[in-house]
């Protein structure tokens, strides 16, 4: 949408929406670490979590065809 200074903002998320972000994030996130096969720590790194969750969206949405991409990971846009 255009703002009164005329720039373009997406819609703004709400709480169920940036709440089922969080859950997607994390459970990606605890499933990286569960199937690491070594003692190291894997620390929180939201491109490796972005990856693993662009290849997940694109099962849910293209090849399952079980939800869109705005279901599985809401981003506020239309």
């Amino acid at each position: 949408q255009i703002t009164k200074k005329g720039l373009i903002a997406m819609n703004e998320l709400s709480a169920s929406e940036i709440q089922r972000q969080d859950f997607v994030d994390n459970r990606i996130y605890e499933l990286i670490k569960d199937l690491n096969p070594t003692f190291k720590e894997v620390n929180w790194d939201i491109e490796l979590i972005g990856d693993v969750r662009d290849i997940i969206t694109n099962w849910f949405t293209n090849r399952l065809r079980i939800c869109s991409e705005n279901n599985f990971y809401p981003l506020g846009e239309e």
